[in-house]
């Protein structure tokens, strides 16, 4: 694994520190007016997500690791275990279905993620940016309410609840991004 000096890390490297993996999700670089400087760094475990702020100062060495991500194509589900096709060899993998966490609802059959692994053991699944989406339920549009930058409630085909402009109705087809959990357009 390479070393790193601690003023190079940046947001997004994946680091080997304290016995466990740790992705840099902010990082500061402090001059203070005594003593020399430093990078501030929010680091979150990548096994557990325990979150930890660690102060790195030039001098430190830092061993950053390099993720394998493959794209696999999600099959089916059973008893918490998500099966994925590695679209290569066409070997199948279970994970646990918490590793997605509150994204669970917009993986759809035959979806294809990216899922990152550190030797064998998978540690992440990134989801596609942007699902497309059906609304499920939604208000009838309100007079007046087009106005103004206004949103409503809708229930998704998935079961989560976003907020819609007033011109979607029940049916459509909409886009939702994955990260943020909101509608983008229509679809």
């Amino acid at each position: 694994m390479p070393k790193i000096n601690g003023n190079e890390i940046k947001p997004g490297l994946i680091l080997d520190h304290d016995g466990g993996l740790w992705a840099a999700v902010k990082v500061d670089h402090v001059k203070p007016g005594k003593g020399g400087a430093f990078a501030q760094v929010e680091l979150k475990n990548l096994r557990d997500g325990r979150k930890l702020n660690e102060r790195f100062r030039s001098a430190d060495k830092v061993e950053t690791v390099e993720l394998e991500k493959k794209d696999q194509q999600f099959l089916y589900e059973t008893d918490g275990m998500l099966t994925f096709m590695d679209s290569e060899s066409f070997e199948q993998i279970e994970l646990p279905s918490d590793l997605l966490g509150e994204r669970r609802p917009f993986l759809q059959d035959g979806m294809t993620v990216r899922i990152e692994y550190v030797g064998e053991e998978a540690l992440n699944v990134a989801l596609p940016p942007k699902v497309t989406c059906i609304i499920a339920s939604t208000d009838p549009v309100q007079r007046g309410q087009t106005a103004a930058n206004s949103f409503k409630p809708a229930m998704l085909d998935n079961g989560l609840r976003i907020l819609v402009p007033p011109f979607i109705g029940e049916g459509e087809r909409v886009i939702v991004n994955t990260e943020t959990m909101e509608y983008s357009e229509r679809a």
